[in-house]
């Protein structure tokens, strides 16, 4: 059979396969006569109601010069790492506002920041260098505040997007990147452990922009990518994603896993957050802002503790909705509140205690918002 043959016969599959999966989507949704909003509605649930002072912005952490782009909290709730476009990865008490390390970066272009699950070291990835970078915070700084990098994590061919430690594993860390793989870290030897995509069909065929590792089951992470697909997978078998969630009409910029560990969420360029279920493949709700206008992209989501809320970050001045999961309603915009930021929040994250929320903008500030009466549903 001659090489064109070949070619021939691979396009028709493809084409088949395609058409399989298109046809399997609408069975799906022909399949789901019902939403978690209509059947929270009929049953008589009432949406969450915000007083003045049930959420506050109680902290403001200045110190970056450019944009913030990425930030994570410590286990214990404690400190905050944040990645800036002035070229600095900063460590701050959430509790005091004061910087506890301050990181000089070799490149400025940072996408993405992780505290270790011991909080000893941080990773950060970025656009131009390809690498993702351990820093530990035992180390001294030189004259210039340079901390020495500890390990550098080399192998992607393209930007390095997300970076997650898996949960209680110091020694692996899971990177996203735009050569459309995912790729599980030995971060003691900085050699991969696994390849999740590239070669193999099952892969993601666009930039993987992010990663969410189960807290529940750290064998099983989600990602997003430009392809408009979420993809599950399993790090003990790298050959194909176990499921493939679709549903978005955009890049899939952001993805987090809901508390249980059986569902999670996406923001997408779209406009549109949405919750699925890993259990059964299926789209459970979408969160879509009302009105008429042009679709804004969500940037960064994150569920509160008990998962009846989920914040979402806007491309769009300082917006930040706050979602009644069950009901499918906008409860409040962060952005409307007295000491909001002044300018798109690019990230944000719930703290491991589900105590206090941690924003990030291109104002160059971090806020760190608490909640006071509706502590028992947050």
């Amino acid at each position: 059979m001659s090489v064109s043959e070949l070619k021939e016969r691979h396009a028709a599959a493809t084409v088949t396969v395609n058409n399989l999966r298109d046809r399997v989507i609408q069975r799906r949704l022909q399949l789901v006569d019902t939403d978690v909003a209509k059947y929270t509605a009929a049953q008589g649930r009432s949406p969450v109601k915000f007083g003045a002072t049930d959420i506050v912005c109680c902290r403001t952490l200045q110190g970056h010069t450019g944009k913030i782009h990425s930030l994570d909290w410590t286990r214990e709730s404690n400190r905050v790492v944040s990645a800036s476009q002035d070229g600095r990865l900063i460590i701050w008490n959430a509790l005091t506002s004061q910087k506890t390390h301050t990181i000089k970066l070799p490149c400025a272009w940072v996408m993405t920041c992780a505290f270790s699950p011991n909080g000893q070291s941080v990773a950060c990835g970025g656009l131009l260098d390809s690498v993702c970078s351990i820093f530990s915070l035992s180390s001294t700084a030189d004259k210039d505040g340079t901390v020495p990098v500890s390990r550098m994590l080399s192998g992607h061919k393209g930007y390095v997007s997300c970076c997650r430690y898996v949960p209680n594993e110091d020694a692996h860390l899971i990177t996203s990147s735009g050569d459309q793989t995912c790729v599980l870290w030995d971060v003691t030897t900085g050699l991969k452990t696994s390849v999740f995509g590239g070669e193999f069909q099952s892969g993601h065929t666009a930039d993987v922009l992010s990663v969410s590792i189960s807290e529940s089951d750290p064998t099983r992470f989600i990602s997003g990518s430009c392809d408009t697909t979420a993809r599950l997978w399993d790090t003990r078998d790298a050959s194909r994603a176990k499921q493939t969630f679709h549903g978005h009409k955009g890049d899939v910029n952001t993805v987090k896993f809901f508390q249980d560990g059986c569902r999670f969420g996406t923001g997408s360029e779209d406009g549109t957050c949405r919750l699925y279920d890993i259990r059964t493949g299926h789209q459970l709700q979408v969160y879509q802002p009302q009105g008429d206008g042009e679709n804004v992209p969500v940037t960064s989501i994150a569920f509160s503790a008990s998962g009846r809320l989920l914040f979402a970050g806007y491309a769009s001045n300082n917006t930040c909705y706050v979602w009644d999961t069950l009901l499918g309603e906008v409860v409040l915009d962060l952005g409307e509140l007295q000491d909001s930021h002044k300018n798109r929040i690019s990230c944000l994250g719930m703290s491991a205690d589900g105590s206090a929320l941690c924003t990030g903008s291109w104002d160059s500030n971090l806020k760190i918002w608490a909640f006071g009466g509706h502590r028992r549903v947050i």
